[in-house]
């Protein structure tokens, strides 16, 4: 076991909020293992890297010892969280949230040690609860504290209708915590509300309240916006390799550190040495390649990083054609690039691959094309669109 401040120290890293701290050094220092929750509403199971960034937290601390305990919320799924909503968000069936959750479970377990994490459904408790059990809970809580709920705020300040089931999401959320004695909880930054709910009703219900550990949200390949599958600027965990490593390779200079301390492992004396080397010069590239062989073995293990970086170095750097391209064959009679490269996803119409070709974004055989007219038959043709897409085109009689 490590030092109560070397843990500390580690739990610490990339946080943006821990509320209890001087209550988890008090259980710390008790030498015992520590119970540590997180809820996953199943509405959306595909995972990417901001979602990693609670996972890799739990991590973490599933390493310094302490026990995970993740709570799939089958039953506040069926309910939804508004947060951030300025409406309710539509509520799962029952079909739909067993088969996100199923979905959760498999991808978790790339982040997490199966054999050391629990998975429980929160249904086992909710489900069972009577009118009067849950009349009981609702007595736990003001309406004027639920109003100060950010989203419920607005909705009431601008008339619209907030439904009482609402009200229960997070009082559900928080008496997980309450059925697991949870000693930490964590989650990201707007969940903020739902997590204290947790350390509150608690303490009506004579627990010790548990340490609330907020994880700041993770901005994507574009810098700016939170990363996300709908805005095109996310990095999966189920990516491939190559792409993974390129994606990681694009990301702004002024986020290296951030994605060191959210999506990695590596320990916060390292990230610091990282940091100074930045501050004083070191060329933001080299840090980057660094970055992307950390994120890659994780997800892919140390042998794919090689064959990653080697691709990237020969596409990106040296400028040549990668030895993995796909490979299609076409009959000459039936050739029509532009139906080609939409059929094989690298442009999402004809007309925008004729406009990548009028921009001067399309090369055949190496050489730059301004319009398809241009294009010579030859019993192959290899296309480049953009730095990393490529196709192989073989022609027969």
């Amino acid at each position: 076991m490590k030092s109560i401040d070397e843990q500390i120290r580690i739990i610490s890293k990339g946080v943006d909020e821990i509320i209890g701290l001087d209550e988890l050094k008090e259980k710390l220092a008790k030498n015992k293992t520590l119970i540590v929750k997180l809820g996953l509403d199943p509405s959306a199971p595909d995972i990417h890297l901001g979602h990693t960034v609670v996972l890799r937290k739990l991590k973490q601390l599933q390493d310094l010892g302490h026990k995970i305990i993740i709570i799939i919320g089958d039953f506040t799924g069926k309910i939804g969280d508004p947060t951030g909503k300025s409406q309710a968000r539509k509520a799962l069936t029952t079909e739909q949230v067993l088969e996100n959750a199923r979905t959760y479970e498999t991808q978790i377990f790339k982040v997490l040690d199966k054999e050391k994490t629990e998975v429980k459904f929160n249904s086992d408790w909710l489900s069972k609860m009577n009118f009067e059990d849950v009349i009981k809970l609702g007595s736990k809580m003001t309406v004027a504290r639920m109003l100060e709920r950010e989203d419920f705020k607005k909705r009431y300040e601008n008339q619209m209708p907030i439904s009482i089931h609402e009200f229960f999401y997070p009082l559900m959320q928080g008496f997980d915590s309450v059925q697991l004695n949870a000693d930490i909880e964590l989650g990201g930054t707007d969940q903020r509300f739902n997590l204290l709910m947790g350390r509150m009703l608690q303490k009506e219900f004579g627990q010790e309240p548990q340490t609330t550990i907020m994880m700041p949200l993770l901005e994507g390949l574009d810098g700016i916006n939170k990363m996300s599958k709908s805005l095109g600027n996310y990095i999966g965990i189920d990516e491939d390799a190559a792409v993974m490593f390129e994606k990681v390779m694009t990301i702004p200079d002024n986020l290296i550190i951030k994605y060191f301390e959210l999506v990695t492992d590596v320990h916060p004396d390292k990230v610091d040495e990282i940091k100074n080397s930045l501050e004083n010069g070191m060329n933001p590239r080299d840090v980057k390649l660094e970055l992307a062989r950390e994120i890659v073995e994780l997800y892919h293990g140390k042998c794919a990083v090689q064959s990653a970086e080697q691709r990237f170095k020969i596409v990106f750097q040296k400028r040549q054609i990668p030895d993995d391209i796909k490979t299609v064959e076409c009959l000459i009679s039936n050739f029509n690039l532009a139906e080609i490269i939409v059929s094989n996803g690298l442009a999402k119409s004809k007309n925008e691959f004729r406009r990548l070709v009028t921009q001067g974004g399309v090369k055949i055989n190496g050489e730059k094309i301004t319009s398809l007219e241009t294009i010579k038959e030859t019993s192959e043709i290899i296309v480049q669109i953009g730095k990393k897409h490529f196709i192989k085109i073989v022609l027969k009689q």
